[in-house]
Protein backbone atom coordinates (compact mmCIF):
# COMPACT_ATOMS: atom_id res chain seq x y z
CA UNK A 1 0.00 0.00 0.00
CA UNK A 2 2.90 2.18 0.38
CA UNK A 3 3.24 2.27 -3.34
CA UNK A 4 -0.33 4.00 -3.36
CA UNK A 5 0.33 6.72 -0.73
CA UNK A 6 2.67 8.95 -3.26
CA UNK A 7 0.15 8.77 -5.61
CA UNK A 8 -2.93 9.82 -3.15
CA UNK A 9 -0.93 12.62 -2.22
CA UNK A 10 -0.49 13.81 -5.94
CA UNK A 11 -3.88 13.53 -6.60
CA UNK A 12 -5.00 15.77 -3.20
CA UNK A 13 -2.27 18.70 -4.49
CA UNK A 14 -3.82 18.46 -7.97
CA UNK A 15 -7.10 18.91 -6.36
CA UNK A 16 -6.34 21.95 -4.11
CA UNK A 17 -7.24 24.26 -6.50
CA UNK A 18 -11.06 25.30 -7.89
CA UNK A 19 -13.13 23.11 -10.40
CA UNK A 20 -12.91 26.04 -13.15
CA UNK A 21 -9.12 26.17 -12.17
CA UNK A 22 -8.67 22.67 -12.81
CA UNK A 23 -10.64 22.67 -16.20
CA UNK A 24 -8.33 25.49 -17.26
CA UNK A 25 -5.24 23.75 -16.43
CA UNK A 26 -6.43 20.22 -18.28
CA UNK A 27 -7.81 22.00 -21.31
CA UNK A 28 -4.60 24.52 -22.25
CA UNK A 29 -3.08 23.96 -26.15
CA UNK A 30 -0.01 23.12 -24.52
CA UNK A 31 -1.43 20.02 -23.05
CA UNK A 32 -2.33 19.01 -26.30
CA UNK A 33 0.97 19.71 -28.29
CA UNK A 34 2.94 17.90 -25.35
CA UNK A 35 0.26 15.05 -26.24
CA UNK A 36 1.38 15.39 -29.73
CA UNK A 37 4.92 15.20 -29.40
CA UNK A 38 5.10 12.48 -26.96
CA UNK A 39 2.85 9.75 -29.02
CA UNK A 40 4.37 10.93 -31.78
CA UNK A 41 7.51 10.17 -30.64
CA UNK A 42 6.67 7.37 -28.85
CA UNK A 43 5.16 5.53 -32.12
CA UNK A 44 8.35 6.54 -34.26
CA UNK A 45 10.59 4.44 -31.36
CA UNK A 46 8.38 1.41 -31.65
CA UNK A 47 8.06 1.61 -35.55
CA UNK A 48 12.06 1.92 -36.19
CA UNK A 49 12.33 -0.45 -32.85
CA UNK A 50 10.41 -3.06 -34.40
CA UNK A 51 12.12 -3.03 -38.15
CA UNK A 52 15.63 -3.56 -35.80
CA UNK A 53 14.04 -6.22 -33.86
CA UNK A 54 12.68 -8.42 -36.04
CA UNK A 55 15.39 -8.82 -38.85
CA UNK A 56 17.77 -9.76 -35.59
CA UNK A 57 15.61 -11.92 -33.77
CA UNK A 58 14.81 -14.31 -36.67
CA UNK A 59 18.27 -14.12 -37.75
CA UNK A 60 19.76 -15.29 -34.05
CA UNK A 61 16.80 -18.31 -33.80
CA UNK A 62 16.04 -19.03 -37.55
CA UNK A 63 18.59 -18.78 -39.81
CA UNK A 64 21.92 -20.53 -40.36
CA UNK A 65 23.95 -17.64 -39.56
CA UNK A 66 27.09 -18.66 -36.92
CA UNK A 67 28.23 -17.10 -33.70
CA UNK A 68 24.45 -16.70 -32.79
CA UNK A 69 24.82 -16.82 -29.06
CA UNK A 70 27.63 -13.53 -29.72
CA UNK A 71 25.01 -11.87 -31.35
CA UNK A 72 22.45 -12.67 -29.34
CA UNK A 73 24.63 -10.49 -26.63
CA UNK A 74 25.02 -7.43 -29.28
CA UNK A 75 21.46 -7.54 -29.43
CA UNK A 76 21.39 -6.85 -25.38
CA UNK A 77 24.23 -5.12 -25.34
CA UNK A 78 22.98 -1.71 -26.29
CA UNK A 79 20.51 -1.74 -22.81
CA UNK A 80 24.67 -1.19 -21.40
CA UNK A 81 25.04 2.36 -23.22
CA UNK A 82 21.88 4.53 -21.29
CA UNK A 83 19.69 6.64 -23.58
CA UNK A 84 21.24 9.79 -22.03
CA UNK A 85 24.97 8.55 -23.12
CA UNK A 86 24.04 8.19 -26.65
CA UNK A 87 22.29 11.75 -26.66
CA UNK A 88 25.35 13.30 -25.49
CA UNK A 89 27.30 11.24 -27.98
CA UNK A 90 25.16 12.63 -30.78
CA UNK A 91 25.44 16.45 -29.80
CA UNK A 92 29.24 16.54 -29.08
CA UNK A 93 29.51 14.64 -32.64
CA UNK A 94 27.02 16.54 -34.52
CA UNK A 95 26.42 20.17 -35.26
CA UNK A 96 28.34 23.42 -34.19
CA UNK A 97 30.47 21.36 -31.71
CA UNK A 98 31.11 18.70 -33.72
CA UNK A 99 32.28 20.80 -36.13
CA UNK A 100 34.17 23.35 -33.82
CA UNK A 101 36.35 20.08 -31.90
CA UNK A 102 36.42 17.58 -34.38
CA UNK A 103 36.16 19.06 -37.84
CA UNK A 104 32.99 16.99 -38.74
CA UNK A 105 30.74 18.83 -40.67
CA UNK A 106 27.61 16.83 -39.85
CA UNK A 107 23.81 18.38 -39.43
CA UNK A 108 22.73 19.01 -36.05
CA UNK A 109 21.19 15.98 -34.54
CA UNK A 110 18.76 17.45 -31.30
CA UNK A 111 14.98 17.66 -31.16
CA UNK A 112 12.87 15.40 -32.28
CA UNK A 113 15.29 13.22 -35.07
CA UNK A 114 17.87 13.28 -32.33
CA UNK A 115 15.49 12.15 -29.29
CA UNK A 116 14.28 9.44 -32.29
CA UNK A 117 17.73 8.24 -32.51
CA UNK A 118 18.79 7.80 -29.30
CA UNK A 119 15.63 6.27 -27.97
CA UNK A 120 15.27 3.56 -30.57
CA UNK A 121 18.77 2.64 -29.52
CA UNK A 122 18.22 2.18 -26.51
CA UNK A 123 15.10 0.46 -26.53
CA UNK A 124 15.08 -1.93 -29.40
CA UNK A 125 16.50 -4.92 -27.57
CA UNK A 126 13.42 -5.05 -25.09
CA UNK A 127 11.14 -6.33 -28.37
CA UNK A 128 14.35 -8.35 -30.02
CA UNK A 129 14.39 -10.46 -26.31
CA UNK A 130 10.28 -10.86 -26.90
CA UNK A 131 10.59 -11.31 -30.26
CA UNK A 132 13.16 -14.07 -30.31
CA UNK A 133 11.80 -15.64 -27.10
CA UNK A 134 8.92 -16.42 -28.96
CA UNK A 135 10.07 -17.09 -32.34
CA UNK A 136 12.67 -19.97 -30.67
CA UNK A 137 9.08 -21.03 -29.15
CA UNK A 138 7.23 -21.43 -32.65
CA UNK A 139 6.12 -25.42 -33.40
CA UNK A 140 7.73 -25.60 -37.34
CA UNK A 141 5.60 -28.17 -38.30
CA UNK A 142 2.42 -26.00 -37.93
CA UNK A 143 4.60 -23.86 -40.73
CA UNK A 144 5.20 -27.55 -42.87
CA UNK A 145 1.07 -27.94 -42.79
CA UNK A 146 0.88 -24.81 -43.97
CA UNK A 147 3.40 -25.67 -46.85
CA UNK A 148 1.32 -29.11 -47.50
CA UNK A 149 -1.71 -27.02 -48.00
CA UNK A 150 -0.22 -25.22 -50.82
CA UNK A 151 0.55 -22.09 -49.05
CA UNK A 152 4.04 -19.96 -50.40
CA UNK A 153 6.50 -19.47 -47.59
CA UNK A 154 5.57 -15.83 -47.66
CA UNK A 155 2.24 -16.71 -47.38
CA UNK A 156 2.77 -19.61 -44.85
CA UNK A 157 4.65 -17.20 -42.78
CA UNK A 158 1.86 -14.40 -43.21
CA UNK A 159 -0.99 -16.59 -41.71
CA UNK A 160 0.94 -18.48 -39.43
CA UNK A 161 4.04 -17.41 -37.76
CA UNK A 162 3.29 -13.56 -37.75
CA UNK A 163 0.14 -14.19 -35.57
CA UNK A 164 1.76 -16.09 -33.13
CA UNK A 165 4.00 -13.11 -32.44
CA UNK A 166 1.61 -10.87 -31.98
CA UNK A 167 1.21 -11.08 -27.96
CA UNK A 168 5.52 -10.88 -28.20
CA UNK A 169 5.17 -7.61 -30.80
CA UNK A 170 2.28 -6.00 -27.84
CA UNK A 171 4.55 -7.02 -24.82
CA UNK A 172 7.68 -5.40 -26.50
CA UNK A 173 6.51 -2.97 -28.01
CA UNK A 174 4.38 -1.49 -24.95
CA UNK A 175 7.77 -1.90 -22.76
CA UNK A 176 9.23 0.49 -25.26
CA UNK A 177 6.25 2.95 -25.36
CA UNK A 178 6.44 3.26 -21.83
CA UNK A 179 10.24 3.65 -21.68
CA UNK A 180 9.81 6.57 -24.35
CA UNK A 181 6.57 8.08 -22.20
CA UNK A 182 8.85 7.94 -18.92
CA UNK A 183 11.69 8.81 -20.33
CA UNK A 184 13.23 12.43 -19.39
CA UNK A 185 17.22 12.48 -20.15
CA UNK A 186 17.33 11.97 -23.41
CA UNK A 187 14.35 14.57 -24.28
CA UNK A 188 16.15 17.42 -21.75
CA UNK A 189 19.36 17.05 -23.53
CA UNK A 190 17.58 17.09 -27.27
CA UNK A 191 15.01 20.15 -26.05
CA UNK A 192 11.88 17.62 -27.45
CA UNK A 193 9.20 18.93 -25.20
CA UNK A 194 7.59 15.74 -23.97
CA UNK A 195 5.30 15.43 -20.88
CA UNK A 196 8.12 14.40 -18.67
CA UNK A 197 10.41 17.28 -19.82
CA UNK A 198 7.26 19.63 -19.08
CA UNK A 199 6.64 18.60 -15.35
CA UNK A 200 10.51 18.80 -15.00
CA UNK A 201 10.41 22.49 -16.25
CA UNK A 202 7.55 23.33 -14.50
CA UNK A 203 8.45 21.97 -11.33
CA UNK A 204 11.40 24.02 -11.30
CA UNK A 205 10.41 27.20 -12.90
CA UNK A 206 6.70 27.87 -11.28
CA UNK A 207 6.37 28.73 -7.78
CA UNK A 208 2.72 26.74 -7.83
CA UNK A 209 3.23 23.26 -8.66
CA UNK A 210 -0.17 22.43 -9.53
CA UNK A 211 0.25 22.46 -12.82
CA UNK A 212 3.41 20.11 -12.56
CA UNK A 213 0.97 17.69 -10.93
CA UNK A 214 -1.68 17.82 -13.57
CA UNK A 215 1.14 16.50 -16.09
CA UNK A 216 2.29 14.04 -13.79
CA UNK A 217 -1.52 12.46 -13.61
CA UNK A 218 -2.10 12.89 -17.52
CA UNK A 219 1.15 10.94 -17.69
CA UNK A 220 -0.11 8.36 -15.13
CA UNK A 221 -3.33 8.08 -16.74
CA UNK A 222 -2.07 7.94 -20.79
CA UNK A 223 0.12 4.83 -18.72
CA UNK A 224 -2.99 3.53 -17.66
CA UNK A 225 -4.89 3.38 -20.60
CA UNK A 226 -1.99 1.58 -22.83
CA UNK A 227 -1.60 -1.37 -20.38
CA UNK A 228 -5.62 -1.70 -20.23
CA UNK A 229 -5.62 -1.40 -24.25
CA UNK A 230 -2.92 -3.88 -24.40
CA UNK A 231 -4.18 -6.35 -21.91
CA UNK A 232 -7.94 -6.15 -23.27
CA UNK A 233 -6.47 -6.99 -26.64
CA UNK A 234 -4.68 -10.07 -25.72
CA UNK A 235 -7.42 -11.54 -23.45
CA UNK A 236 -9.30 -12.73 -25.75
CA UNK A 237 -7.66 -14.23 -28.34
CA UNK A 238 -5.54 -17.33 -27.96
CA UNK A 239 -2.36 -17.86 -29.67
CA UNK A 240 -1.51 -21.61 -28.30
CA UNK A 241 -2.16 -24.62 -30.60
CA UNK A 242 -5.33 -27.32 -29.92
CA UNK A 243 -4.78 -30.97 -30.34
CA UNK A 244 -1.27 -33.11 -30.14
CA UNK A 245 1.11 -32.18 -32.93
CA UNK A 246 4.38 -34.06 -32.44
CA UNK A 247 6.96 -31.56 -32.66
CA UNK A 248 10.65 -31.59 -34.14
CA UNK A 249 13.52 -29.00 -33.76
CA UNK A 250 12.99 -26.22 -36.29
CA UNK A 251 14.41 -26.61 -39.65
CA UNK A 252 16.73 -23.76 -40.18
CA UNK A 253 16.68 -20.98 -42.99
CA UNK A 254 19.87 -21.38 -45.43
CA UNK A 255 20.77 -17.66 -45.68
CA UNK A 256 23.14 -18.34 -48.72
CA UNK A 257 24.26 -15.53 -50.41
CA UNK A 258 22.57 -13.36 -48.35
CA UNK A 259 24.17 -14.79 -45.13
CA UNK A 260 27.05 -11.64 -45.67
CA UNK A 261 24.38 -8.98 -45.99
CA UNK A 262 22.77 -10.52 -42.75
CA UNK A 263 26.25 -10.52 -40.69
CA UNK A 264 26.87 -6.66 -41.84
CA UNK A 265 23.20 -5.42 -40.55
CA UNK A 266 23.75 -6.98 -37.00
CA UNK A 267 27.49 -5.63 -36.88
CA UNK A 268 26.32 -2.51 -38.27
CA UNK A 269 23.95 -2.02 -35.34
CA UNK A 270 26.25 -3.44 -32.57
CA UNK A 271 28.75 -0.44 -34.21
CA UNK A 272 26.15 2.48 -34.08
CA UNK A 273 24.44 1.19 -30.83
CA UNK A 274 27.22 0.37 -28.75
CA UNK A 275 30.66 0.72 -30.57
CA UNK A 276 30.86 4.65 -32.12
CA UNK A 277 28.83 6.06 -28.21
CA UNK A 278 31.60 4.36 -26.58
CA UNK A 279 34.48 5.53 -28.61
CA UNK A 280 32.95 8.89 -28.57
CA UNK A 281 33.21 9.17 -24.78
CA UNK A 282 36.48 7.46 -24.97
CA UNK A 283 37.31 10.60 -27.18
CA UNK A 284 36.10 12.83 -25.03
CA UNK A 285 37.50 11.22 -21.44
CA UNK A 286 41.04 11.29 -22.94
CA UNK A 287 40.75 15.28 -23.47
CA UNK A 288 41.55 17.48 -20.38
CA UNK A 289 41.06 15.01 -17.65
CA UNK A 290 43.12 16.38 -14.39
CA UNK A 291 44.10 15.15 -11.46
CA UNK A 292 41.10 16.82 -9.68
CA UNK A 293 38.79 15.68 -12.24
CA UNK A 294 39.64 12.36 -10.97
CA UNK A 295 39.59 12.73 -7.08
CA UNK A 296 35.53 14.15 -8.04
CA UNK A 297 35.28 11.01 -10.19
CA UNK A 298 36.00 8.95 -7.43
CA UNK A 299 33.44 10.31 -4.97
CA UNK A 300 30.89 10.13 -7.56
CA UNK A 301 31.55 6.80 -8.37
CA UNK A 302 31.48 5.69 -4.71
CA UNK A 303 28.32 7.68 -4.23
CA UNK A 304 26.72 5.88 -6.57
CA UNK A 305 28.03 2.55 -5.72
CA UNK A 306 26.75 3.08 -2.21
CA UNK A 307 23.22 3.63 -2.87
CA UNK A 308 23.10 1.14 -6.04
CA UNK A 309 24.59 -1.55 -4.00
CA UNK A 310 22.34 -0.71 -0.72
CA UNK A 311 18.81 -0.24 -2.81
CA UNK A 312 19.61 -4.04 -4.53
CA UNK A 313 20.27 -5.93 -1.57
CA UNK A 314 17.49 -4.29 -0.32
CA UNK A 315 15.52 -5.15 -2.85
CA UNK A 316 16.65 -8.66 -3.50
CA UNK A 317 15.62 -9.84 0.04
CA UNK A 318 12.33 -7.92 -0.31
CA UNK A 319 11.64 -9.50 -3.50
CA UNK A 320 12.95 -12.59 -2.03
CA UNK A 321 10.72 -12.61 0.79
CA UNK A 322 7.32 -11.62 -0.68
CA UNK A 323 7.63 -13.76 -4.03
CA UNK A 324 8.43 -17.09 -1.70
CA UNK A 325 5.25 -16.68 0.67
CA UNK A 326 3.46 -15.38 -1.47
CA UNK A 327 3.86 -19.13 -4.00
CA UNK A 328 4.61 -21.32 -1.12
CA UNK A 329 1.73 -19.63 1.67
CA UNK A 330 -0.54 -17.61 -1.14
CA UNK A 331 -2.68 -15.36 0.70
CA UNK A 332 -4.55 -11.90 -0.61
CA UNK A 333 -2.07 -9.73 1.15
CA UNK A 334 1.19 -11.35 -0.54
CA UNK A 335 -0.88 -11.83 -3.59
CA UNK A 336 -2.10 -7.66 -3.71
CA UNK A 337 1.25 -6.45 -2.77
CA UNK A 338 2.93 -8.65 -5.90
CA UNK A 339 0.40 -6.78 -7.88
CA UNK A 340 1.08 -3.84 -6.79
CA UNK A 341 4.67 -3.75 -6.96
CA UNK A 342 3.99 -3.23 -10.54
CA UNK A 343 2.49 -0.38 -10.14
CA UNK A 344 5.38 1.61 -9.31
CA UNK A 345 7.54 0.07 -12.13
CA UNK A 346 4.66 1.27 -15.01
CA UNK A 347 4.41 4.87 -13.58
CA UNK A 348 6.64 7.33 -15.28
CA UNK A 349 9.76 7.76 -13.20
CA UNK A 350 10.01 11.32 -13.50
CA UNK A 351 5.44 11.59 -12.12
CA UNK A 352 6.77 8.78 -9.57
CA UNK A 353 9.46 11.34 -8.26
CA UNK A 354 7.03 14.39 -8.40
CA UNK A 355 4.39 12.15 -5.86
CA UNK A 356 7.11 11.45 -3.39
CA UNK A 357 7.89 15.55 -3.26
CA UNK A 358 4.32 15.82 -2.01
CA UNK A 359 3.84 13.07 0.19
CA UNK A 360 7.16 13.92 2.46
CA UNK A 361 6.25 17.88 1.63
CA UNK A 362 2.89 17.17 3.10
CA UNK A 363 2.69 13.97 4.70
CA UNK A 364 6.21 13.42 6.12
CA UNK A 365 8.53 16.36 6.05
CA UNK A 366 11.34 14.42 7.92
CA UNK A 367 12.35 12.48 5.14
CA UNK A 368 12.07 15.13 2.60
CA UNK A 369 15.28 15.24 0.76
CA UNK A 370 16.76 12.17 2.72
CA UNK A 371 19.10 9.35 1.91
CA UNK A 372 16.04 7.39 3.29
CA UNK A 373 13.44 8.49 0.87
CA UNK A 374 16.11 8.60 -1.91
CA UNK A 375 16.36 4.21 -1.37
CA UNK A 376 12.83 4.10 -0.74
CA UNK A 377 11.49 5.20 -3.77
CA UNK A 378 13.91 3.54 -5.92
CA UNK A 379 12.90 0.19 -4.53
CA UNK A 380 9.31 0.61 -4.86
CA UNK A 381 10.32 1.80 -8.47
CA UNK A 382 12.70 -0.98 -9.72
CA UNK A 383 11.10 -3.99 -7.18
CA UNK A 384 9.05 -5.49 -9.98
CA UNK A 385 12.56 -6.48 -12.05
CA UNK A 386 13.71 -7.76 -8.96
CA UNK A 387 10.90 -9.91 -8.78
CA UNK A 388 10.54 -11.76 -12.30
CA UNK A 389 14.14 -13.85 -12.35
CA UNK A 390 12.99 -15.01 -8.52
CA UNK A 391 9.47 -15.89 -9.10
CA UNK A 392 10.60 -17.97 -12.44
CA UNK A 393 13.33 -19.65 -10.37
CA UNK A 394 11.17 -20.37 -7.14
CA UNK A 395 8.50 -21.53 -10.11
CA UNK A 396 10.81 -24.70 -11.16
CA UNK A 397 11.86 -25.74 -7.58
CA UNK A 398 10.01 -28.75 -6.56
CA UNK A 399 7.92 -27.94 -3.05
CA UNK A 400 8.33 -31.62 -1.93
CA UNK A 401 12.51 -31.33 -1.29
CA UNK A 402 11.67 -28.47 1.71
CA UNK A 403 9.23 -31.12 2.85
CA UNK A 404 12.19 -34.12 2.70
CA UNK A 405 13.64 -31.73 4.88
CA UNK A 406 11.12 -30.74 7.29
CA UNK A 407 10.60 -34.49 7.74
CA UNK A 408 14.01 -35.24 8.82
CA UNK A 409 13.35 -32.87 11.61
CA UNK A 410 14.79 -29.74 10.11
CA UNK A 411 12.52 -26.65 11.25
CA UNK A 412 11.07 -24.25 8.42
CA UNK A 413 14.05 -21.77 7.57
CA UNK A 414 16.89 -24.56 8.10
CA UNK A 415 15.24 -26.71 5.45
CA UNK A 416 14.62 -23.82 3.02
CA UNK A 417 18.35 -22.55 3.79
CA UNK A 418 19.85 -25.64 2.76
CA UNK A 419 17.36 -26.87 -0.24
CA UNK A 420 15.73 -24.33 -1.84
CA UNK A 421 17.97 -21.02 -1.23
CA UNK A 422 21.32 -22.96 -3.10
CA UNK A 423 19.04 -23.03 -6.08
CA UNK A 424 17.78 -19.34 -6.30
CA UNK A 425 21.67 -17.73 -6.37
CA UNK A 426 21.77 -17.46 -9.49
CA UNK A 427 18.37 -15.93 -9.92
CA UNK A 428 19.07 -13.74 -6.94
CA UNK A 429 22.56 -12.49 -8.59
CA UNK A 430 20.45 -11.60 -11.50
CA UNK A 431 18.05 -9.87 -9.67
CA UNK A 432 20.72 -7.35 -7.53
CA UNK A 433 22.00 -7.12 -11.01
CA UNK A 434 18.87 -5.75 -12.38
CA UNK A 435 18.43 -3.54 -9.94
CA UNK A 436 21.97 -2.35 -9.55
CA UNK A 437 22.03 -1.61 -12.96
CA UNK A 438 18.51 0.57 -13.01
CA UNK A 439 19.70 2.37 -10.24
CA UNK A 440 23.35 3.62 -11.38
CA UNK A 441 21.49 4.82 -14.74
CA UNK A 442 18.25 6.83 -13.05
CA UNK A 443 18.10 10.11 -13.21
CA UNK A 444 14.85 11.58 -12.89
CA UNK A 445 13.94 9.81 -9.62
CA UNK A 446 17.61 10.87 -8.98
CA UNK A 447 17.32 14.57 -9.59
CA UNK A 448 13.36 14.73 -8.07
CA UNK A 449 14.74 12.98 -4.77
CA UNK A 450 17.94 13.28 -4.71
CA UNK A 451 19.92 14.99 -0.89
CA UNK A 452 21.93 18.31 -1.65
CA UNK A 453 25.16 17.72 -2.30
CA UNK A 454 24.56 14.47 -3.46
CA UNK A 455 25.49 13.38 -6.98
CA UNK A 456 25.44 9.98 -9.05
CA UNK A 457 27.10 9.41 -11.99
CA UNK A 458 23.91 9.83 -14.25
CA UNK A 459 23.15 13.27 -12.37
CA UNK A 460 26.74 14.47 -12.95
CA UNK A 461 27.10 13.42 -16.44
CA UNK A 462 23.90 15.16 -17.65
CA UNK A 463 24.24 18.02 -15.68
CA UNK A 464 27.36 18.71 -17.35
CA UNK A 465 25.60 17.45 -20.62
CA UNK A 466 22.87 19.88 -19.99
CA UNK A 467 25.56 22.96 -20.37
CA UNK A 468 27.44 21.35 -23.18
CA UNK A 469 30.45 20.50 -21.01
CA UNK A 470 31.59 17.54 -23.35
CA UNK A 471 34.67 16.71 -21.74
CA UNK A 472 33.26 17.25 -17.87
CA UNK A 473 30.55 14.90 -18.63
CA UNK A 474 33.01 12.20 -20.34
CA UNK A 475 34.01 10.61 -17.43
CA UNK A 476 31.07 9.55 -15.92
CA UNK A 477 29.53 8.82 -18.81
CA UNK A 478 32.66 6.56 -19.52
CA UNK A 479 32.27 5.06 -16.14
CA UNK A 480 28.76 4.32 -16.55
CA UNK A 481 29.43 2.39 -19.97
CA UNK A 482 31.97 0.64 -18.54
CA UNK A 483 29.66 -0.87 -15.04
CA UNK A 484 26.64 -1.07 -17.12
CA UNK A 485 28.01 -3.59 -19.69
CA UNK A 486 29.50 -5.49 -17.90
CA UNK A 487 26.48 -6.37 -15.47
CA UNK A 488 24.64 -6.71 -18.59
CA UNK A 489 27.25 -8.95 -19.95
CA UNK A 490 26.89 -11.04 -16.06
CA UNK A 491 22.91 -11.13 -16.54
CA UNK A 492 23.55 -12.35 -20.16
CA UNK A 493 25.55 -15.28 -19.17
CA UNK A 494 23.99 -15.96 -15.93
CA UNK A 495 20.39 -16.73 -17.94
CA UNK A 496 22.79 -19.00 -21.03
CA UNK A 497 24.13 -20.91 -18.35
CA UNK A 498 20.49 -21.48 -16.40
CA UNK A 499 19.47 -22.62 -19.83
Amino acid sequence: MVILLPLGYLLIKAFSVRPSEIIGLLFRQRNFDLLTNTLILAMAVVLCSTLIATPMAWLTSSSDLKFKTVFTLAGVLPLAVPAYVTAYALLSLTGFQGQQTLGIDLPSLNGFSGSLIALTFYTFPYLFLNLRSAMLGLNPTLLDSARSLGYSQWSATWHVTLPQLIPAFFSGGLLVFLHVIGDFGVVSLMRYETFSYAIFSQYMAAFDRTYAAWLALIVIALTVLLLILEFNFIKYKYYHQTGKTQSRPPRLTRLGKWKWLAYSFLIGILFLSVVIPTFIVLFWSGRGFSALGFMSLVEVILQSASVSVLTAILSTILALLFTYTSIRYPSIFFRTFERLSYIGYAMPPLAFGLAWIFLSLYGLPIIYQTFCLLILAYMLHFLAESIGPIRSAILQIPIHLEEAARSLGRPPFSAFWHTTFPLLRNSMIVSFAFIFLAVMKELPITIMLSPIGFDTLALRLWSHAEEAMFVEAAPYAMVLVIVSLFFVAVVFFKEVESD
